[in-house]
């Protein structure tokens, strides 16, 4: 067991101030991994005020000097990269090969990547706008970003929030869930190591209410980021708005996965169990509504069924094991709850539908769940379930299948199958989503955007579209002819 602290202020780790004692639990077993005192409005105000003193040495240095400390700190991370994917698997019930094989090298190739973009802040071309002006554009720094990162990708999160802002030059207070802290210290112990001043990247561990209430109204934070559900974006939204802060919000998704009849039914098959049932579900931009053409429904409904059948639950630090654990025993009576809602409702439960039986039962496992009949208007159609849950629906026209991906409050990303480029490029631009893949259903690449549409939230992370969001863009006009009377002052004197 960690008894180690889970704030990392100015350079140091150490334990919260607010008495409020908590345990970091391994949902796969039960097992305690760490205590720890939370973090509370005096050691926010402290990171904050690290933050803000590291930001002027920090905003000052040069892109290619901010470039070489991300790459010696992507190193950093490659060293300790098992380490890593062991944490982040037991603090978050993962399966070790999807820690190893998808979080941890995502998170390094993204810091190599924002390595390189802080060299490449690039703004409209200098010129003469105006015939005796010449004008250009500065990108700076916004100054503190107050960034809350989810519980589902730990470290992958951490960083999504903390590179694009840092590459920038900002400085960044970062409080990750207090489920799933472990990565993130981490994390911010590697950037130091690489060089990165004290100060630049600081981690308060605390609960939304307290630690996350206090980051977001903080009058010394300039930006706030936030991951996470919708409902909470909103009250993020609410709070900032006090002081007029700039916000950047990735909300929740229901994501939409169109089978048109011409579609390889075995590739979207396999797409689809692969896209529902990753990280257990519990991804924004998981397939959740399959909706299939109807000559292709029965055999697309039975071939998921069986590949379900297939997949392996088990201890996380199993190679084999496919699928781990929800984060808690509280999410995973809520996805039981939500299929129960269903199949009362008329559903039909095709496969799984049930917490497993034996050891696995006493923990937060929920087994892969595939359900037919839903009702359109329905919670399980319409709401985000976050755990291994598919719907799968019929349609008959390309029309409908467009209306029915549409038809629910999210729009973060969605996918479509299909052979004919005409039905591809119809989804493409008619889908009402940030990323809309072609037959194919999360993978995602540091140099492509990331975010949503209506409920999803508004900003972008990865790729140079983040800066963004983390750069105020100035306009520097600069009179060239050194005439002292100008045509424009004409408005105010006469011909005197």
């Amino acid at each position: 067991m960690e008894t180690t602290g889970q704030q990392f202020i100015a350079g140091k780790r150490r334990s919260g101030t607010s008495g409020e004692q908590y345990e970091v639990i391994n949902p796969a077993t039960g097992e305690v991994l760490a205590t720890d005192t939370l973090a509370g409005p005096e050691d926010v105000h402290e990171a904050v005020a690290a933050a803000r003193a590291a930001f002027a040495e920090w905003s000052r240095t040069t892109p290619a000097e901010r470039s070489e400390a991300m790459l010696r700190w992507a190193d950093q991370l490659h060293a300790r990269s098992e380490e890593l994917a062991q944490t982040e698997s037991r603090n978050a019930g993962k399966p070790i090969r999807l820690t190893r094989g998808f979080d941890v090298p995502g998170t390094i190739d993204n810091v190599r990547f924002f390595a390189g973009a802080a060299r490449n802040l690039e703004g409209r071309a200098s010129a003469e706008y105006s015939a005796d002006h010449t004008s250009t554009i500065r990108r700076e720094p916004i100054g503190v970003i107050g960034s809350i990162a989810p519980w589902n990708y730990p470290l992958q999160m951490a960083a999504w929030k903390a590179l694009p802002a840092m590459a920038a030059g900002n400085t960044v207070v970062l409080k990750p869930s207090e489920l799933t802290p472990l990565t993130s210290v981490l994390f911010a112990e590697t950037a130091r190591e690489a060089g990165i001043p004290d100060g630049v990247l600081n981690i308060v561990t605390g609960s939304g209410p307290v630690a996350g209430q206090a980051l977001i109204t903080h009058p010394d934070v300039a930006m706030v980021s936030f991951t996470g559900s919708t409902a909470v974006g909103r009250q993020v939204a609410a709070q900032a708005a006090g002081s007029v802060k700039r916000v950047h919000l990735e909300l929740g998704g229901k994501a939409p996965f169109l089978v048109f009849d011409d579609a390889d039914l075995e590739a979207a098959a396999r797409g689809a169990v692969a896209g529902a049932l990753i990280n257990s579900g519990q991804d924004c931009t998981a397939a959740t509504r399959a909706y299939v053409q109807r000559p292709l429904y029965k055999t697309f409904v039975e071939r998921v069924a069986a590949l379900m059948d297939g997949v392996r639950l088990g201890p996380v630090d199993d190679p084999d094991t496919d699928m781990g654990s929800l984060i808690s025993l509280r999410q995973r009576d809520r996805v039981a709850a939500m299929v129960e809602a269903a199949r009362e409702g008329g559903a039909t439960v095709v496969r799984g539908g049930r917490v497993p039986d034996g050891p696995l039962g006493r923990t937060a496992h929920y087994e892969p769940t595939l359900i037919t009949d839903a009702a359109q208007d329905s919670a399980i159609v319409q709401q985000e379930v976050f755990g291994p849950v598919l719907v799968c629906l019929p349609f008959d026209t390309d029309d409908e299948a467009i209306h029915l991906a549409n038809d629910t409050p999210y729009g973060l990303a969605a996918s479509a199958w299909t052979t004919n480029v005409f039905r591809a490029g119809r989804a493409s631009r008619e889908i009402q989503a940030g990323c809309v893949w072609i037959n194919d259903h999360i993978p995602i690449i540091s140099e492509m955007p990331h975010g949503g549409y209506k409920a999803s939230g508004f900003g972008k992370d990865m790729s140079a579209y983040s800066f963004d969001e983390y750069t105020n863009v100035k306009h520097v006009m600069t009179e060239i002819t050194g005439t002292r009377h100008k045509s424009w002052h004409d408005v105010i004197f006469t011909s005197r």
